[in-house]
């Protein structure tokens, strides 16, 4: 098993030498080396949520940790010959509460959710709109699918109406990037803009480069996350051909994601949208804003496998989990509570467990680990971001949220502690956030409670 060591501790030829006697591979010796200059340290000062069980931060963290499902019957389209019928909708949204009404019609509904989390993340984080310095602000968000629901409405309406009739913000409505544009709009933010498109992992990867981004002294603040409106007809097709989706479980949408479970026999698709606020120390503290947690460290990798299956070895995912350890420059064993992907499929589920099996030892199966996904569903490229929001709240409250639906462990995962039986108060210093996506896109982060 790697032996990760903290990389505060580590002179440069103690390092070389650790890689000489094969303690730490080199790329990850490389990394630590680099962690022990990297300043200045990065924390998460405001955060939006929009989810399927709950509009605000308040109401997504008590319906978490009481374990209310957010899943219910699809009603964005009709569902009715489709084989899977489940679904996690974001309810009761009105763009009108946070933007203009001619404004929201231009957009897509991923753009509309990441303008409405930015401005609560602005709040949360006591940053007045449009922002001062705003040279020193940016904008990195992930999605999946961007706009893909304006590109199937303008594809109905050339094909039913003809060309003339196609709007022609379709195109503006559909980018990947339209998200982040209209955040950097609405905030004033001039500095660096980007998106970050990496299939189940875009809004993790957003989080940990965003970091970087502040601790390259390129940005004093930016706004990360994720947004999708993952429920559109083309997917749940595509999904229900692939045989990914749960389809036993239509007349109990709430039971229907069931991670770690025996009976689980698919994932289900959701929407939502996670912006995070995060700033420089210095910075936060000079503008006395309110501290959730310190971003401590991040990976990304490539499983190299299968554009569909995560390598079974787990090797891909146990590699990512190493190197964001490493570059928080943190040991396994420092390790309190993990947030895992856990999309509720028999391949996946296993894996992970087989990875953090592998990576963690015979500590496994001390480690509080759960799901969030059993609650709301994957919501794609902002799955990773709300699953980090609950990590980072678990810091705060020192709570941790439970499984929901898991009544009966697959054999794979039973010797684990997969905190089924509702809310657990804990001890919670460092938490790893997993997320594995599509394509072998992995990426996790290190998230430690803020203490000066």
């Amino acid at each position: 098993m790697l032996r990760i060591l903290p990389a505060s501790t580590l002179e440069p030829a103690m390092l070389d030498q650790l890689f000489e006697e094969r303690y730490i591979p080199e790329p990850l010796a490389q990394m630590a080396r680099a962690t022990r200059q990297r300043k200045p340290r990065v924390v998460i000062t405001g955060i939006g949520v929009l989810s399927p069980n709950g509009n605000t931060v308040q109401e997504f963290w008590d319906n978490t940790l009481a374990g209310k499902s957010g899943l219910a019957p699809i009603t964005r389209f009709d569902v009715s010959a489709y084989p899977a019928r489940v679904g996690g909708e974001v309810k009761n949204f009105e763009p009108r509460d946070f933007m203009d009404a001619k404004e929201a019609r231009r957009m897509a509904r991923c753009s509309q959710f990441a303008i409405a989390c930015a401005r609560m993340a602005a709040h949360d984080a006591r940053l007045e709109l449009p922002v001062a310095q705003r040279e020193r602000v940016g904008v990195l968000i992930g999605t999946a699918v961007g706009g893909i629901d304006a590109t199937e409405e303008g594809m109905r309406t050339m094909l039913s109406k003809g060309w003339q009739r196609v709007s022609p913000f379709a195109i503006g409505a559909a980018m990947p990037n339209a998200p982040a544009f209209h955040i950097s709009m609405l905030t004033g933010a001039l500095g660096y803009l980007g998106t970050i498109t990496a299939a189940c992992a875009s809004g993790t990867q957003t989080i940990g480069e965003g970091a970087e981004i502040i601790r390259r002294g390129w940005a004093d603040v930016m706004f990360v996350g994720g947004a999708e409106a993952g429920l559109f007809p083309i997917g749940l097709a595509a999904f229900s051909q692939m045989r990914a989706l749960s389809t036993h479980y239509n007349d109990t949408p709430a039971t229907a994601s069931r991670p770690f479970d025996a009976t689980r026999d698919g994932f289900v698709m959701g929407e939502g949208c996670a912006i995070l606020t995060l700033e420089s120390l210095d910075h936060a503290i000079a503008r006395d804003a309110p501290i959730y947690a310190q971003v401590l460290g991040s990976s990304v990798a490539s499983d190299g496998f299968d554009v569909v299956s995560p390598d079974p070895s787990g090797e891909g995912e146990v590699r990512v989990m190493q190197l964001a350890l490493a570059d928080a420059g943190i040991r396994a064993d420092e390790i309190d509570y993990i947030s895992a992907h856990a999309t509720s499929t028999v391949v996946g589920d296993n894996i992970e467990v087989k990875a953090i099996k592998k990576l963690f030892g015979a500590r496994a199966p001390q480690i509080p680990i759960s799901a969030h996904k059993s609650m709301v569903g994957h919501t794609l490229g902002a799955g990773g971001a709300l699953e980090a929001v609950a990590a980072v709240l678990s810091l705060r409250d020192q709570k941790i949220h439970p499984t929901i639906n898991l009544r009966q462990p697959d054999a794979e995962c039973a010797t684990l502690d997969l905190v089924s039986e509702g809310a657990r108060a804990a001890r919670v210093e460092t938490i790893l956030s997993n997320s594995f996506g599509l394509g072998g896109q992995n990426a996790c982060l290190v998230l430690r409670k803020f203490d000066l």
